[in-house]
């Protein structure tokens, strides 16, 4: 029998908050959270701004000396959304939920980036006996999840995803559904990423992918006529989903539905999008077939890929046309919080999820910040420059990557 399935707990480190109340407030007011790359001044950087972590505090997020010092930065930030989202769902292992029933689906598109550069500049300087014995544990990109799964005694279902940029979106679609099949009660889902270092700011470079505004204002403009690259940015998103059962008889909290799941892939090439928007409107429509969406009886909010690029803003317009059908489209509220935070690479679709749930349970939807030129192109409903007060009912999140990943995860606004 398929189960209902519910979010319980949410928790973010980002460059617009590391909280949930921060991150919300500040994406409501229209706050910019990109600036002047910090701490990597000696490289003479082509790029000049990044969406980076400011403030964090690992003690104030249920890390300890020692998981910093074992850690990558993409773990802590995935350590300390994860205990922000545990500690908001009230989920305690062997008392509310059986350990094998609880999950973990944290994934990250890179990995241990800065362990990775730090351990190969030992090899290079100083040998190979000089390499920590931690290298590998904290370089690979299924840590987070090991490590999130050990502090919270999850002995059920373990499957961090890596798609790049559509990481966080497909693990929580595919915690969905294994919930949703019984394969689990309850999973601690998301994606983190920390990744603004000089290496992978010039891989991106090179390949002509990133925003070389000096302006942090106009450096990440989604559906901007004037729009040149996307921002790089870093941190994490965690969700605790879980069983509407399970909920209901542990009395959670319940923020919103869980109620489709689109993923398919472009097929088309490793970094650019499909122009037709064709596969990427299939993840789309799928996920609007399972959660049942009608245009005549929901309000719908689409939280957009958006990155910023001339290529993928232009095709996920074509792609939203496609799967919703042109009046449809244009009812859709849409918009881009990467306008805000930058693109958060496998982080990014746990960050806009947990977005797109405070948006169903406050009827507010946060703006395209800097969409002073719109792309005659890209014609819908992009919510500029503002925040605006509507009572949506089905909120979706896109997220596309390289590798042509397309993932959509639909929401419900929750009513009992």
């Amino acid at each position: 029998m398929e189960r209902r399935v519910v979010i319980t707990g949410l928790g973010v480190i980002t460059p617009v908050g590391n909280c949930v109340a921060d991150f919300w407030n500040n994406l409501v007011a229209g706050h910019c959270g990109i600036d002047k790359i910090k701490g990597y001044e000696e490289y003479e950087l082509p790029i000049h701004v990044a969406g980076q972590v400011k403030d964090f505090d690992p003690a104030a997020n249920g890390l300890d000396a020692g998981n910093v010092r074992r850690s990558d930065v993409y773990c802590q930030f995935a350590m300390a959304a994860a205990y922000q989202a545990m500690m908001d769902s009230g989920l305690v292992s062997g008392e509310n939920i059986a350990p094998e029933r609880l999950g973990t689906y944290i994934g990250s598109g890179i990995g241990g980036m800065q362990t990775f550069v730090a351990e190969t500049k030992k090899l290079l300087e100083e040998g190979v006996h000089r390499i920590s014995p931690l290298f590998v544990p904290m370089m690979i990109g299924n840590i987070a999840s090991g490590n999130v799964a050990i502090k919270y005694n999850a002995q059920g279902v373990c499957l961090p995803v890596v798609t790049a940029c559509a990481t966080g979106t497909h693990a929580i679609g595919e915690a969905y559904r294994a919930i949703k099949h019984g394969y689990a009660d309850a999973i601690i889902a998301g994606g983190a990423e920390a990744s603004v270092h000089p290496l992978a700011i010039g891989g991106f470079a090179n390949s002509k992918a990133l925003s070389r505004s000096e302006d942090p204002k106009k450096a990440s403009l989604p559906f901007n006529l004037n729009r040149g690259g996307f921002v790089m940015a870093e941190g994490a998103g965690v969700m605790v989903i879980e069983s509407l059962e399970n909920a209901q008889k542990r009395g959670a909290k319940i923020y919103a539905e869980v109620v489709g799941y689109g993923n398919s892939c472009d097929a088309h090439h490793y970094t650019a999008p499909r122009p037709d928007g064709l596969a990427a409107s299939r993840a789309i429509k799928q996920s609007l077939d399972e959660a049942g969406f009608d245009a005549e009886k929901n309000l719908l909010y689409i939280n957009a890929h958006g990155t910023g690029t001339p290529l993928n803003d232009k095709s996920e317009t074509v792609a939203i046309k496609l799967a919703l059908g042109e009046e449809a489209a244009r009812k859709a509220m849409i918009s881009s919080t990467k306008s805000m935070t930058g693109h958060m690479l496998g982080a990014t679709g746990a960050v806009e999820l947990v977005a797109s749930t405070l948006t169903l349970q406050n009827g507010i939807v946060t703006p395209t910040i800097g969409l002073d030129t719109p792309d005659p192109e890209c014609d819908l409903d992009y919510v500029p420059n503002v925040a605006r007060k509507a009572d949506v009912t089905i909120a979706i999140s896109n997220s596309l990557g390289f590798g042509g990943h397309n993932g959509c995860v639909a929401l419900r606004k929750w009513s009992e």
